[in-house]
């Protein structure tokens, strides 16, 4: 069962991580309502909030950004796919991403079956959206053994790059990311909106694969949504490389 965390409640690990996900956005606290720095001056200079450590420096005033919505799904044969997904919440400010990245579970502490998804608000993260049937996805397959070394580390990378605009120009060109979490090797993968535009694509592939630190003899693929439907993912051709 999903936990939830009640008002004022944090995860009392320092690194994002450990416990529950949150249902909805109720559950918040404004991240300004409770965040403070030490005294100017002092060696430490730490955001904290609630008990969690926030990234350093934050800003007293929220930051705009493009507003994203936060997708879990959970499989459940005894219900229909769309049933199994539910919106966790949507936010707009860096400082609210920060708040509701600290009160959700870890990617590598969710059973075999369940999912991430983060998208642009108004895109739904399943190949029919009209705003990604055109499209298609970085992929990049993980080894078991690093669900407990790398995994939580590559999709928080991942949720940076695309609330933090890294692809430039081409941030436009995506529509959001999935992390899923299954028993044989987890994936995680950028989602675009148009397959064909190669220079965007390979852009965006280029700077993620250098963003998550991967050695240069690691290849990652591109895959059309339109291929990846009809075929199973081993079959599916990778449309572009880098």
């Amino acid at each position: 069962e999903v936990q939830v965390l009640g008002r004022g409640q944090g995860r009392e690990d320092l690194n994002p991580g450990s416990k529950t996900v949150a249902l909805s956005p109720q559950h918040f606290t404004p991240i300004n309502a409770g965040w403070r720095k030490d005294k100017p001056g002092s060696k430490k200079q730490e955001c904290t909030w609630e008990g969690s450590l926030l990234p350093p420096g934050l800003p007293s005033t929220p930051h705009p950004h493009p507003r994203w919505a936060l997708w879990f799904f959970k499989n459940d044969r005894s219900r229909t796919w769309q049933d199994n997904l539910r919106l966790v919440t949507k936010f707009d400010t860096v400082e609210d991403f920060w708040a509701m990245y600290s009160h959700i579970q870890l990617a590598s502490k969710l059973s075999s079956g369940c999912d991430y998804a983060l998208f642009k608000d108004g895109i739904e993260p399943m190949w029919e959206d009209s705003r990604n049937k055109r499209g298609g996805r970085w992929l990049v397959s993980l080894a078991k053994q690093q669900r407990h070394s790398e995994l939580d580390r590559l999709w928080l990378e991942t949720l940076l790059c695309l609330i933090g605009e890294s692809f430039e120009e081409h941030s436009r060109e995506v529509c959001g990311a999935v992390i899923n979490i299954r028993t044989k090797g987890d994936k995680i993968a950028v989602w675009t909106r148009e397959a064909e535009n190669q220079e965007g694509v390979l852009h965006i592939g280029r700077v993620y694969k250098e963003r998550l630190g991967l050695s240069t003899k690691i290849v990652i693929g591109y895959q059309a949504h339109a291929d990846t439907a009809t075929k199973s993912n081993s079959l599916a051709k990778n449309k572009f490389v880098v």
